[in-house]
């Protein structure tokens, strides 16, 4: 049984290291940075990042607001 298992991984692990072969890459990369587009793409998604822990810090900065009136009047 194990030996069954350990072959299976193997098999497994092979397929895997094959499909990250280098030689053949995607070719939209290729292209969007031929054309330029990758930089635009790139700026969508830092935007998009951005605007998220913009608004995860400012939700930090009101919940905190919130714990300390209620531990206020609390006391």
């Amino acid at each position: 049984m194990s030996k069954n298992l350990v072959s299976l991984l193997f098999l497994f692990i092979s397929i895997f290291m094959k499909a990250q072969d280098t030689f053949n890459q995607p070719q939209m990369a290729d292209t969007m940075r031929s054309n330029g587009k990758i930089y635009v793409v790139i700026s969508v998604i830092a935007l998009i990042f951005l605007s998220l822990v913009y608004f995860l810090v400012r939700m930090d900065k009101k919940v905190k607001k919130l714990e300390d009136k209620l531990n206020e009047k609390g006391n």
